[in-house]
């Protein structure tokens, strides 16, 4: 005997019933009740520089100096070779590196002190992990952390910052909007000489020899302990050698995403 067509549906309308639904009595809630707002991912600027093409390529050296000491490995080979860079620091690098903060403002011909945050804490806008580090959490933490940056390079050096590069360089697309809207530009890189890594002396120098003409470097120059300032002091040497020039962020334009 064949099952009735009305008792066949019933039959099946309570087999597709989820189990919480015929545990608790309530109704299967419908799919847009349950979905919710992805949250927006974090952004990792690109930048270049204009390029200087076969005979006279350009790179732009910048570097990250977040909290600790200051390498005079790094620091000497670009006075010495009158090398132009771009240094990000944080207000805790300031305190603790007084001599260093000296040697850079004795050439502002050739380094510029960039804006890298007061706490050197990520510019994320809800509360997340970046790199290890925990990070701003909310817009009102990411305005401190850049306005607290940006006034502490300017007590010690008598001039606004105009650019800001966060910790670990990542961002949301609101706070990219809100540092803007502060008045300063996001300098992210094109290439990372550390890449989150404690590199020895030779690696380090072999990812810095990968630099391309209108390349962005990113390394640090906060760590006189470890091996890697050897190698980023070496690769430096050796772009001079192959006929690079390097230039500063303003120098000429850069341009990013």
């Amino acid at each position: 005997m064949s099952v009735p067509k009305r008792l066949a549906a019933g039959l099946l309308a309570a087999l597709l019933i989820p189990a919480a639904a015929v545990a608790t009595g309530a109704e299967p809630a419908p799919p847009e009740a349950e979905a919710r707002p992805a949250e927006p991912r974090p952004i990792e600027p690109r930048l270049t520089v204009e390029r200087g093409g076969p005979g006279a390529p350009r790179v732009a050296l910048t570097f990250d100096a977040c909290d600790g000491g200051a390498d005079r490995r790094i620091l000497d080979v670009l006075v010495e070779n009158r090398i132009p860079a771009t240094f990000f620091v944080t207000a805790i690098w300031i305190r603790r590196n007084p001599a260093a903060l000296a040697l850079l403002k004795a050439h502002p011909d050739l380094y510029a002190i960039e804006n890298h945050g007061a706490r050197h804490v990520p510019a994320i806008d809800r509360p997340t992990m970046v790199y290890g580090l925990k990070a701003a959490g909310s817009p009102e933490a990411v305005r401190a952390e850049v306005e607290g940056g940006s006034r502490a390079i300017e007590a010690a050096t008598g001039r606004r910052p105009q650019w800001y590069r966060g910790a670990g360089a990542v961002y949301t697309p609101a706070t990219i909007a809100a540092i803007r809207a502060m008045g300063f530009r996001i300098a992210g890189y094109s290439l990372s000489v550390e890449a989150g890594t404690r590199l020895d002396a030779h690696k380090a120098a072999e990812r810095l020899g990968k630099a391309r003409d209108g390349d962005v470097v990113l390394a640090h120059a906060n760590h006189p302990a470890w091996p890697t300032g050897a190698g980023i002091a070496a690769g430096i040497l050796a772009l001079k050698e192959a006929g690079f020039q390097f230039v500063g962020l303003d120098e000429p334009a850069a341009r990013g995403r």
